[in-house]
């Protein structure tokens, strides 16, 4: 090797570090922003819920480290009201919303103009704002005038309060949450019969299998993956979404469609106890984490077709 090519070798191992640094400040300049965005509006408010849930608020001021928050949640039967509420309308929402979308996407799999022009209905009512649809529904269910009553009125079976008695109140968000998101959950599972290839349908009807157990042995378990998704998908909106609540019943009558999301807003912007609503927060998140978790194994555990 000449002297000439070890001079620029070792100029260019000299330059490799300078290199790097440039590169690496680069690197800082583009993902700082991000990264200063994400700590002020994503992780300093989760760790300040996290301190506020453990900060006891004494008689003068004073404050202590503690789990009192806890004992009063879980000892404030408006917390356990709620849990429940949001239990009844988790399940009575999730379940119809998802047997309806599947039942929708099975039956208009075919692209043809009616299946086109039924998708197109089915799913308009996502592209509605929930406040928006909340107002809708308002109308619909006003007692003696709203569009319900009227059309039961017409059939002879009298008039109904539907948001202001305890025992209709909750079923009557149910009604309103299930129109809204089964067409949401219907893309899904349409996206999901795509991969499933026709040959399969063919064998079994050579098979002389019918339509029940081709749905059943067939359709069912390859579409495990996306039932997972979207019971995830579902759960999350139920839990995350108060904004129907606010605006048609306010957690009433007599607490029957307050949900967990709406007591935190209570006990936060109303009855201004942070603590409480820190404790709250905790424990919804964490309830959330762990149906992640789950839902995250169930995922990879699902059962997936390579065609």
């Amino acid at each position: 090797m000449t002297e000439t090519a070890l001079a620029g070798l070792e100029l260019a191992v000299a330059r490799e570090p300078s290199r790097r640094m440039a590169t690496l400040r680069r690197v800082v300049v583009l993902l700082a922003p991000s990264v200063l965005f994400l700590a002020m509006f994503t992780y300093w408010p989760v760790v300040l819920v996290a301190l506020q849930s453990v900060t006891v608020e004494s008689f003068g001021g004073a404050s202590h480290w503690g789990l009192g928050n806890f004992e009063r949640l879980f000892s404030d039967p408006r917390f356990g009201r709620a849990s429940l509420n949001n239990l009844v309308y988790a399940v009575g929402t999730v379940v119809p919303s998802i047997a309806l979308a599947l039942a929708f996407a099975v039956v208009l799999k075919e692209s043809t103009r009616v299946s086109g022009l039924l998708r197109t209905v089915f799913v308009s009512p996502v592209l509605i704002p929930l406040v928006a649809a909340a107002a809708l529904f308002s109308f619909v269910f006003q007692p003696r005038f709203g569009l319900l009553d009227y059309y039961l009125g017409s059939l002879g079976l009298g008039t109904t309060n539907w948001l202001g008695d305890p025992d209709l109140a909750l079923y009557s968000l149910i009604g309103l949450t299930i129109w809204k998101n089964a067409g949401y959950y219907m893309l899904f599972f349409l996206a999901g019969l795509q991969t499933v290839p026709d040959d399969l349908y063919e064998a079994a009807r050579v098979e002389g299998a019918s339509a029940a157990q081709r749905f059943t042995r067939i359709t069912l378990p390859l579409l495990k993956p996306t039932t997972a998704f979207v019971v995830v998908i579902a759960l999350l909106q139920v839990l995350t979404n108060v904004d129907h609540i606010i605006l048609l019943t306010s957690g009433g009558p007599s607490d029957s469609t307050s949900v967990v999301l709406y007591y935190i807003y209570q006990q936060a912007h109303e009855n201004y106890d942070i603590g409480l609503a820190a404790a709250a927060t905790v424990v919804s998140v964490g309830f959330l984490l762990a149906l992640s978790v789950v839902s995250l194994r169930t995922l990879e555990n699902g059962i997936h077709y390579e065609g």
